[in-house]
């Protein structure tokens, strides 16, 4: 943090103010806590009926375990986001679940034929993810109960049991989940536009930590800030997911606007402060000191729980901190960057005054109605853990190799892993082959390609091999007291569902010790158990490693391509739809570029394979390049979007249409020629010395020239729409020449592996790398 507060007040006020504002950014809409207490709840439900069913039957303990484990998956698989599609895909898990236990029961006294059933139940349930959040759900609650029926050893003369234990684990989480504790729409719009402020203020924090240091160091350390603008994207998206949900009642239009209007400030308050700091521009102490007050109080302004008088007030003195800065005649270089800082100060002050009153009154019509909502919508898995919807991370689309469906692929490749690990699981111990098999399926939920699949197998092997650690000295330390193992177990539950949507490695640690302590409670502790666990899995991640590696490979390239190729239809998609609103013409264009944006970060999280430092340097410098270059094309597309929902001229369609048409070719030149470099096996259409124009990228510098000329001099009524004309022109500007910059790139020489690093793009505008900023 700066030495210069940005919150005025008593020390413990303000440290107060800071934590408060953290805790509402560290879970945003607070989806994560609600997830984790209601999947303890219900399996802490669950437990007690089962117990009492077991005391009335005579019924081994193992009965309540499988009512519990059930309780826990059918929490952790269903992620639909709506309740009432919640609350069915949930009933519709007892019939998977009930048939699998039925056919692992019958299965019992035929040891193979259970094992080959049982591979071809896993391959199944990878198969139907291709179906999205329910075919997860759905496959999930086959996969379980057949394997802890075998597990059990139990036969047809426990199956009612078996039978009552699916309905008692998943209805208690249809109970508690889908009837008792949903939420309030206006509960989770209030959590989540916290969130979206909490990170806000993140963000402006950092902002003044690279400003404020910048003449004192000659590279201001970025990473902080570009974090901060991520995790501010993230929850825009929340946000707009959370708003599509709700419906539109009336009185609450354009707060999903001014959501995305204020994003798109903040995002060119970093975007310009980066830009200034890879110029190395020198600010005098004065200009230096005024954009910091500003940042400063809008950073105040946007803590979680400032009041809302204190809130405008501040806002005011971001304003005037800048004004003298922002009504400058325009300059060029470092003069000009200065401004624009000053200038995203002020359109930042404007857009959250507006926001934050539009927030409001969403928040009250829902209260007036008194609605119910989604009931606690799950996050999106961020990229450290990808579980979670399938959809979310991993398209069920072909991924060149033979036609097959990338669901397809991996249901052959679990098939191969878990029948290798049945084997090998058995030959290290045959009561707990189990763990090598568990491990190899896991591996591959929401995973795209061989690098997913290694980066997760290795965290669920560190994982598991701190979880043994924690798990013994928990166990030594409750030394065998039930009433204290039973507390440690279930806060244990909670840790690892809290965090299985942030680390594999972190739910891995904590199931560990849930097992620890379970095996301290029914009397079978020991160390050479908790040590087997570890070989197991690490045998089980292993293989589950190499069949992603050689049984029909989806290569983490590959995935980054298909990646790159849906961003940059979905921006040609965007583009289109922006200037038909524009022009006049049907369409949503806020709807399309948060399209985009989605692709952007599937972009973002495929990505991380290739970036990571055991991947050769060539390689992380040229993907780290490539999606720099497509985010900020996702930036200047959004910005379009906004500007078109409120621009409607349609005189203007003569010369705009054309250049749009240029851009849009162009965009999707560059989407071939990454097409080309990124797949698996280059076509190579046009030969080794290809020149963009082969791929039909031509600068539309001139027509682009001609549009603006066009919107220059036409006179329409009303204040700002010149202004806005202007700046349509200019945003399809950048993402022209961010576009032809890169393929120029490209095709300067053409390349075997990663695009050639160390170039910036976007030289069109004279600002290099910047402008892929």
């Amino acid at each position: 943090m700066t030495d210069t507060p940005v919150r005025a007040g008593p020390p413990l006020a303000v440290r107060w103010a800071e934590l408060r504002t953290w805790a509402a950014a560290v879970d945003p809409g607070h989806t994560r806590l609600h997830l984790a207490s209601v999947a303890t709840a219900s399996m802490v439900l669950a437990a007690l009926v089962a117990s009492g069913m077991r005391a009335l039957t005579g019924q081994p303990v193992t009965i309540v375990l499988f009512a519990v484990v059930l309780a826990m998956i059918s929490n952790l698989a269903v992620n639909e986001s709506v309740l009432g599609r919640r609350r069915v895909t949930t009933a519709l898990m007892v019939l998977p679940a009930g048939a699998s236990a039925t056919v692992s029961a019958l299965l019992s006294g035929d040891r193979v034929a259970a094992d080959v059933v049982f591979v071809l139940v896993m391959m199944v349930a990878v198969a139907v993810r291709r179906y999205g959040p329910r075919g997860m759900a759905l496959g999930m609650a086959a996969f379980m109960p057949f394997f802890f029926v075998q597990f059990l050893h139990a036969g047809p003369g426990e199956l009612p049991y078996l039978l009552a234990g699916v309905v008692i684990g998943i209805g208690s989480t249809f109970l508690l989940r889908c009837v008792v504790f949903t939420r309030r729409t206006e509960a989770v719009l209030d959590a989540l536009f916290r969130a979206f402020e909490a990170r806000l203020h993140a963000l402006l924090v950092e902002a003044v930590e690279v400003l404020v240091p910048g003449g004192d160091r000659a590279d201001p350390d970025l990473d902080p800030l570009l974090r901060a603008q991520a995790r501010l994207n993230e929850t825009a998206l929340l946000v707009g997911d959370r708003l599509d949900e709700a419906g539109d009642p009336p009185g609450s239009a354009g707060i999903r606007q001014w959501i995305v209007d204020s994003e798109l400030a903040a995002e060119r308050v970093a975007m310009s402060l980066r830009r200034s700091v890879e110029h190395h521009d020198p600010l005098a102490g004065a200009d230096r000191e005024a954009l910091a007050d500003g940042l400063r109080a809008l950073a105040a302004a946007t803590a979680v729980g400032t009041p809302g008088p204190i809130a405008a007030r501040l806002y005011t003195a971001a304003r005037a901190a800048v004004a003298e800065r922002v009504e400058r005649p325009p300059g060029t270089g470092p003069a000009a960057r200065e401004q624009r800082i000053a200038f995203a100060v002020v359109r930042l002050a404007d857009a959250m005054e507006t926001t934050v009153e539009q927030a409001r009154r969403r928040i009250a019509v829902h209260r007036a109605g008194d609605d119910r909502t989604a009931g606690g919508a799950e996050e999106p898995p961020p990229t450290a853990s990808g579980d979670g919807p399938p959809d979310a991370d991993a398209p069920a689309g072909g991924d060149r190799f033979d036609g097959l469906a990338l669901h397809t692929r991996q249901a052959v490749q679990v098939g191969v892993a878990t029948s290798l690990a049945i084997v090998v699981g058995e030959l290290i111990s045959p009561a707990r082959w189990y763990w090598a098999v568990i491990a190899a399926f896991v591996v591959f939920a929401g995973t795209a390609s061989r690098g997913d699949v290694l980066s997760r197998g290795w965290a669920r092997a560190v994982g598991t091999a701190g979880g043994v650690v924690a798990g013994m000295l928990l166990a030594l330390v409750v030394a065998g007291d039930v009433v204290a193992s039973l507390v440690l177990l279930f806060a244990c539950v909670f840790l690892a569902l809290y965090l299985v949507r942030i680390s594999q490695a972190m739910m891995a640690f904590w199931i560990t010790a849930v097992l620890a302590l379970l095996y301290g409670v029914i009397g079978q502790f020991s160390v050479a158990t908790m040590v087997l666990r570890v070989e197991e899995t690490v045998v089980g991640g292993a293989l589950g490693m190499l069949a992603a590696y050689l049984v029909l490979p989806t290569r983490s390239r590959t995935a980054f391509a298909e990646a790159l190729d849906a961003a940059l239809t979905a921006v040609d998609v965007s583009l289109r739809t922006s200037v038909d609103a524009a022009l006049g013409r049907s369409g949503a264009p806020l709807e399309k570029a948060r399209a985009v944006d989605a692709a952007v970060a599937t972009v973002r999280q495929r990505a991380v394979p290739l970036e990571h430092p055991v991947a050769r340097r060539p390689l992380r410098r040229g993907v780290h390049h490539t999606v720099r270059v497509v985010g900020a094309i996702d930036h200047y597309t959004r910005l379009l979007a906004a500007q078109a929902a409120t621009a409607h001229v349609p005189g203007w369609a003569s010369t705009l249409d054309p250049a749009t048409d240029r851009v849009r070719a162009n965009v999707d030149g560059l989407r071939r020629i990454l097409d080309d470099g990124w797949g698996p096996v280059a076509r190579r259409e046009h030969g080794p010395g290809a020149a963009p124009a082969d791929y039909g990228v031509e600068s539309a510098e001139d027509l682009l020239d001609a549009a603006e000329a066009d919107a220059a001099s036409r006179t329409v009524p009303g204040d700002g729409d010149r202004t806005r004309r202007l700046a349509a022109a200019r945003l399809l500007r950048r993402v022209d020449q961010l576009a032809v910059g890169l393929a120029r790139e490209l095709c300067g020489g053409r390349w075997d592996g990663p695009p050639p690093a160390g170039r910036g793009a976007g030289h069109a505008d004279g600002s290099g790398a910047a402008a892929a900023g």
